[in-house]
């Protein structure tokens, strides 16, 4: 009664039968459709420097939008179950497609040891654990640590994002994914220097594929 459930996007109170976002903002949200219908459009943002099998995102990220919201909401208001609403809503269409079917290992893009301890929670985990439950994959966030800080870059110059990012992520000890598929996911891809830089690091295991999935890209 007193503090009712709001959409995570608007902030107008959810009816019984709403979860995370009002129906309002869900059929607002700019779906990018990339897994059904454009295979290469995420793959592009790293042509060139990283070779993955397949890639896509679920939502377009614009400043000022809903989709801003929603990730800011995750982020930083500790709603973490935002990041599970994601990874149910994305893996429920990926289980659909065939080339997603293959997925062995689900792997998330890691926090700095402080900020983990800080926010508690690392926003791509639930949306991670939600794709791996769909394509009946494992679930892996040791095989890869991040290894020196960064700061939050959405709103820096491309090429500033870009220099910024490299050699911050590290393979584990005894990584035992030799000739697994292995899907990568983040919350957003944007210049796709965390992508690569955690990319190098996965293929330096032994016979792998590598993937790619995210709540968002930025426009």
């Amino acid at each position: 009664m007193f503090f009712p459930k709001v959409c995570e996007a608007c902030s107008s109170v959810l009816t019984d039968n709403e979860l995370v976002v009002c129906v309002n903002c869900r059929h607002q949200l700019p779906v990018t459709n990339f897994h059904f219908d454009d295979f290469e459009a995420v793959k592009k943002v790293v042509y060139g420097r990283v070779n993955l099998e397949h890639a896509t995102a679920l939502l377009h990220f614009s400043k000022k939008s809903i989709v801003q919201q929603l990730l800011h909401n995750l982020k930083y208001r500790e709603r973490q179950y935002i990041s599970g609403f994601l990874g149910k809503w994305l893996g429920a269409e990926l289980q659909t497609i065939e080339a997603y079917k293959h997925i062995d290992v689900v792997v998330p893009v890691p926090l700095y040891k402080t900020k983990l301890r800080k926010r508690g929670y690392n926003q791509v985990a639930q949306f991670g654990k939600e794709i791996a439950k769909a394509l009946q994959a494992d679930y892996n966030d040791t095989a890869l640590v991040k290894i020196r800080p960064t700061k939050t870059k959405i709103f820096e110059g491309r090429l500033a994002r870009w220099k910024d990012d490299g050699a911050v992520f590290a393979l584990s000890e005894n990584v035992a994914l030799e000739g697994k598929h292995i899907l990568l996911v983040d919350d957003i891809i944007t210049t796709g220097a965390t992508v690569e830089t955690c990319a190098k690091e996965l293929l330096k295991i032994n016979n792998i594929k590598l993937s790619l999935a995210t709540m968002a890209i930025a426009d």
